[in-house]
């Protein structure tokens, strides 16, 4: 029977290809399953493996950082399997025998997965800068809970940033397939004019490219010629409704973001982070998963309130209903004679 030298089984990620165990069936046919052999040997491999992770993959799911950054901690060089330093990014791994570093500190264990959403104020940054501007990991240092926001707002732009420690899911939402929707709120200078929305439905045309179609409407207007105006836009990208208001003549003067992904922060106040409930993470699950946000969560079943039953009808209940028009007598109009 044919074997495989150690490197060929390297090449082979340490398992056999059904092409291979085709060749072996056609050397051996009249062999069912190959006999005990010595450790070592290539007929170990017909054994199932383990289902291995794609080393990003892996340390996003184990919430030290989303897909994009765990890629960058590989190509740094930051990251070790079984003492070797990997900046290949598609390397795999098995979690349960590979050991995995990250700047020689070991992988944690995969954690409970946590949802929260932030009412992101006004001056504050999402991530740490040179600078030294306030970040919203000030804000949450109280928390024992490692968390990374979904996406960023800008520094004066206010309203929901998503946090999870779910690096998967985070890595689909910001994805920009994905087409989640963001909903904002926006002050801008005059009253945009029914051409202006039908632009923005369509793509507002920049020097650099064209925005992704979105939806707008005019909810009022001010004393001092300004306006404000919801827009739901679907695509990322830095200052995305500022540029596509301030390209149709209506500068922006106030920008609040008040959902991301059908996450809503109404109610909440400045600052504040709220859990999100159960039907709230099954939503964000279906858009992740490319679900219509409309359909997103509607085959959640949860624990609720129990449907009321049907009362039954008494035998001999006369059920009465309103009269309606047809059921008026018609009217009879008197003769000339007054009879």
């Amino acid at each position: 029977m044919a074997r495989l030298d150690g490197a060929q089984v390297a090449n082979h990620g340490g398992s056999v290809t059904l092409a291979r165990r085709a060749e072996f069936a056609r050397q051996d046919p009249n062999a069912r399953r190959p006999a005990p052999v010595q450790e070592g040997t290539m007929e170990e491999n017909f054994l199932p493996s383990a289902p291995k992770l794609r080393l990003a993959k892996l340390i996003a799911q184990r919430g030290i950082a989303s897909r994009r950054k765990a890629e960058e901690l590989i190509s740094e060089g930051s990251v070790t399997v079984n003492g070797v330093v990997v900046s290949e990014l598609g390397f795999s791994v098995d979690p349960k025998e590979d050991h995995v570093r990250i700047n020689g500190k070991a992988l944690p264990g995969e954690p409970e997965k946590k949802y929260f959403v932030l009412y992101k104020p006004k001056g504050m940054i999402t991530v740490a800068d040179d600078k030294g501007r306030t970040n919203v990991a000030q804000l949450l240092a109280d928390m024992n809970l490692k968390v990374e926001p979904v996406g960023r707002l800008d520094y004066n732009t206010e309203g929901a940033l998503l946090l999870t420690n779910d690096g998967e899911m985070a890595n689909r939402l910001n994805r920009p397939e994905t087409k989640v929707p963001k909903r904002y709120l926006a002050k801008c200078y005059r009253t945009p004019s029914d051409g202006d929305l039908l632009a923005i439905e369509r793509g507002v045309t920049f020097p650099d490219g064209r925005s992704k179609p979105a939806k707008a409407r005019v909810l009022e207007q001010t004393d001092k010629d300004n306006a404000w105006v919801e827009i739901t836009i679907t695509e990322s990208g830095p200052r995305v409704v500022q540029r596509i208001l301030t390209q149709l003549g209506h500068p922006v003067s106030k920008l609040r973001r008040e959902s991301f992904a059908t996450i809503s922060i109404r109610g909440m106040e400045r600052g504040q982070v709220r859990e999100l409930t159960p039907m709230e993470i099954q939503r964000l699950r279906d858009i992740a998963e490319g679900t219509a946000p409309k359909k997103a969560g509607k085959n959640w079943k949860g624990k609720g309130f129990a449907k009321a039953k049907p009362k039954p009808k008494r035998s001999g209940m006369i059920t009465s209903k309103k009269p309606t028009a047809r059921d008026a007598k018609p009217r009879t109009r008197p003769s000339k004679g007054g009879k």
